[in-house]
């Protein structure tokens, strides 16, 4: 195993941990717009909010080609399956879907969606203007939008899950 502090070599593996992070994301965006495709509420922001994440993962794919970087295989893919697997947890039914599910889900999202954000503030502070074609700051205020749009979601699906104060 090679270590290295060299920053393009860590900007590599950066890069390819954020990857494999979309893909994560994008499959559970995808779960979530399918999920709730018919509900007037949820269906049309959730395909809104997919197709956007899935733009986003498709530009992180751009900049690393843009920057040389090589992707990895298996991060993607272990991402990937992860998120299968993550459709295994309990939600108050042994099959099929439930307000529980969109609930935790869109926490999942969320966490995504900030993770993405921090790494398109992190590119813009350290890469500024230096990648011609990739406007940092725009994808990052889009990100800050996104999980704006993820957190009114999250707290009218917690309305749905949850038990009311009475």
């Amino acid at each position: 195993m090679r270590f290295s502090s060299d920053p393009a070599h860590l900007l590599a593996i950066y890069l390819n941990d954020h990857l494999a992070g979309a893909t994560g994301g994008v499959e559970l965006a995808r779960r979530l717009r399918a999920s709730n495709r018919g509900n007037d509420d949820f269906g049309p922001p959730l395909a809104e909010l997919c197709a956007e994440i899935e733009a986003d993962r498709t530009t992180l794919e751009q900049v690393m080609e843009r920057l040389g970087i090589k992707r990895d295989p298996i991060k993607p893919a272990a991402a990937w399956v992860a998120e299968k697997l993550g459709r295994l947890k309990l939600n108050g039914r042994l099959r099929g879907y439930s307000p529980l599910s969109r609930l935790a889900e869109l926490e999942m999202l969320c966490i995504g969606v900030n993770g993405k954000m921090r790494m398109w503030t992190a590119l813009e502070h350290t890469l500024g203007s230096s990648v011609p074609g990739f406007d940092f700051k725009q994808l990052c205020e889009r990100a800050m939008r996104q999980r704006s749009a993820i957190e009114e979601l999250h707290l009218e699906a917690a309305v749905r899950a949850l038990p009311q104060a009475r």
